[in-house]
């Protein structure tokens, strides 16, 4: 095994909320490296909706989860963050006062003094339909996100569930594909409202179809699809000529091993922080972002970010202990604008 990489702080957690501690944290001189399970820098924003409009960013009245991830990456350039992609913390073991020892599922170590959990609500996966055989089309015919809409202009797509993402990217990808077809087993939806109303109006206008039905089996070749056959609601089964099926049933979360990490969860699933610097049962362990929970914890980006600035005040006297931290703004301190390139 390889010497442990030594560094101030470990972020658990590429999303925006462990992006914007990298911001934070360098501000204040600590170093960081990050870790992620996902192949790619953005978490679920990057994952789940690069190209799906977010409109609750302070300051960006819109922005697409892969544009918020393109702004903080630039925001975060001058610290050199370090990125170890497709990698799972294992086990945290304390070592000092403050030191901790950390270890990934690819054996390698890390030795900290600070360790900000990052991770929404851990790990997670889209939820597989239950489709005999739907594994061979996978990521080339089906799929459980959207990662370029461009891919599926002029495709004949089926949407299948009946959530927020499922009604989302049926108005998304109406004006897109050649022939859009949205299947939903009820015609009661868990999705906004105002999402169903104007589903419903492409529906009346003729622009896309509405079925429902379950889908029950897949035909094609070569990991292509060809169609899909629905068992409609009267119990016949039909078929719908499409190139792409986007099944939307949601995500399952693992939470991984975090939880055995020695910090007071919430219903076993939300690492319990205060509210003065979001740090968790165990000095030096942080969290932000989806997984901390407090009272009147809301599940917001813009909640996350604040609480990666009080975290990082915190993390400061664990890195740097018993020297004083004067607080300084970026508009008026020439120093910090140093550190950003701007000065």
């Amino acid at each position: 095994m390889s010497e442990p990489i030594k560094t101030d702080a470990l972020i658990i957690g590429g999303g925006p909320c462990g992006l914007f501690a990298v911001f934070e944290l360098g501000l204040l001189d600590m170093k960081a490296h990050v870790i992620d399970i996902l192949d790619k820098i953005g978490g679920q924003c990057a994952e789940l909706y690069p190209e799906k409009p977010i409109y609750d960013i302070p300051g960006l009245p819109y922005v697409t989860g892969q544009g918020l991830t393109d702004a903080l990456l630039a925001q975060i350039k001058p610290f050199g963050a370090t990125f170890h992609l497709q990698e799972m913390v294992q086990t945290v073991e304390k070592i000092g006062d403050p030191l901790f020892r950390v270890t990934t599922d690819r054996g390698r170590q890390f030795e900290v003094k600070v360790i900000v959990i990052a991770a929404g609500g851990g790990s997670f996966q889209p939820k597989r339909p239950p489709i005999p055989g739907i594994e061979a089309y996978e990521g080339s015919s089906v799929f459980y996100s959207v990662r370029q809409i461009e891919a599926l202009r002029n495709q004949r797509v089926v949407i299948a569930g009946g959530g927020d993402s499922a009604l989302d990217w049926t108005l998304n990808l109406a004006p897109v594909a050649r022939h859009l077809t949205l299947v939903h087993r009820r015609s009661e939806f868990r999705a906004a409202p105002d999402s169903v109303n104007k589903m419903m109006k492409l529906v009346g206008e003729g622009k896309i179809d509405f079925v429902l039905g379950q889908i029950s089996a897949l035909a094609g070749e070569g990991g292509r699809l060809a169609k899909a056959i629905v068992k409609g609601s009267d119990g016949s089964n039909f078929e719908i000529v499409c190139d792409a099926l986007l099944p939307f049933f949601g995500l399952t979360m693992k939470l991984g091993p975090v939880a055995d990490w020695g910090m007071a969860m919430k219903d076993g699933e939300y690492i319990v922080v205060d509210t003065a610097a979001f740090e968790s049962s165990v000095p030096g362990i942080f969290a932000i972002g989806d997984i901390s929970w407090y009272p009147g914890k809301l599940k917001l980006i813009l909640s996350g970010f604040h609480e990666g600035a009080l975290m990082a005040q915190k993390a400061y006297h664990y890195v740097y202990p018993g020297k004083r931290l004067v607080f300084q703004y970026t508009t008026s301190s020439t120093s910090l604008q140093k550190k950003l390139g701007v000065a």
